[in-house]
């Protein structure tokens, strides 16, 4: 044994891989964009794959898509705080109202994933292999609100 040497540890990291969806009010996921590394903005996924949407409607989106302005479409966007300053009272009812309406899409998201494969480490590297896992995922979660919504309205 030597005295005074070191050892290092490897450790890999681990890659994400990140998709944008588009959902409805009641939780419905109606679009799903291709599969990209992780490091990949959200907005720049948005330029790659345009998405038409009809006009008049309100989209609801978070502030990881600022400069995504859709023709024809109401934008719904929380404030961020200014550098050095604090948000107005209104301001900050109007970023809380935002965030109660854009918490569907987190749950929207969140039922997607109890879909394991999903949310965990993903070792598959077939090419489109990630698209078909995080589509049936989808489905699934399309499937569970819809049989949820037929239970209650029956």
């Amino acid at each position: 044994m030597k005295t005074g040497s070191l050892h290092a540890i490897v450790v890999k990291k681990t890659h994400s891989i990140k998709n944008n969806l588009l959902c409805t009010n009641n939780l419905r996921i109606v679009w799903l964009s291709s599969t990209y590394e992780g490091h990949v903005h959200d907005k720049k996924i948005c330029d790659e794959e345009p998405l038409l949407l009809p006009r008049g409607i309100r989209l609801w989106q978070d502030t990881g898509f600022i400069g995504h302005r859709p023709d024809g479409v109401e934008i719904c966007m929380p404030r961020k705080k200014p550098k050095g300053k604090e948000l107005t009272a209104v301001e900050k009812q109007e970023n809380k109202r935002i965030s109660g309406i854009r918490i569907k899409v987190e749950h929207a998201i969140g039922g997607m994933k109890k879909c394991r494969i999903v949310k965990e480490r993903f070792r598959c590297h077939k090419f489109g292999f990630e698209d078909m896992v995080i589509l049936i995922a989808c489905g699934l979660h399309n499937f569970r609100i819809r049989h949820k919504m037929s239970h209650i309205t029956n």
